[in-house]
């Protein structure tokens, strides 16, 4: 298995990691495209132009199809996103407790706009319109991990060590 892109040109797509989730995970069936997306996502933390082109021609999907899929859902990226993935709540709860102050400060911290990726690829910034989390505002997510209450003292804690490493 290749390693997912860590610049910013296309990765050396792994076809044989495809065939495997194509084939072997999902039986290949057309049905289960969006879970094929995701998990070639997940590797590679984007989706490849190589890669849905191989994933069309294996189930017969059109390219069209699959791209607008991949546009149409926000969770899915057609440029390379970091390492590590930090979403900021902006929804209305956490608007009134700060989020917008700290995603500022991660802004400016990391020398990035939100919905950016840090040049070493270490670290990507998005904000969110709502997490669902209101009672909980203002409310950060670092990798999937869900962090109430965040404030800009906690967020430079989780970054502080991904940025040394």
């Amino acid at each position: 298995m290749s390693e997912p892109n860590t610049c910013c040109e296309e990765p050396e797509i792994d076809f044989v990691f495809l065939d495997r989730i194509i084939q072997e995970e999902f039986g290949g069936r057309k049905e289960a495209m969006i879970m094929m997306m995701q998990t070639i996502q997940r590797h590679y933390r984007y989706l490849p132009e190589a890669a849905m082109i191989y994933l069309s021609h294996s189930i017969g999907v059109p390219l069209t199809k699959i791209y607008e899929v991949a546009t149409f859902y926000a969770s899915f990226s057609l440029v390379p996103k970091g390492k590590h993935i930090l979403h900021i709540c902006t929804g209305t709860a956490c608007h009134l407790r700060g989020s917008g102050g700290m995603v500022q400060h991660v802004a400016q911290k990391l020398g990035i706009e939100p919905g950016k990726t840090t040049a070493d690829m270490k670290l990507t910034l998005e904000t969110v319109n709502c997490l669902g989390a209101c009672a909980m505002a203002p409310v950060a997510v670092l990798d999937e991990q869900y962090h109430p209450q965040a404030t800009v003292g906690l967020i430079n804690e989780l970054l502080d060590p991904i940025l040394a490493e």
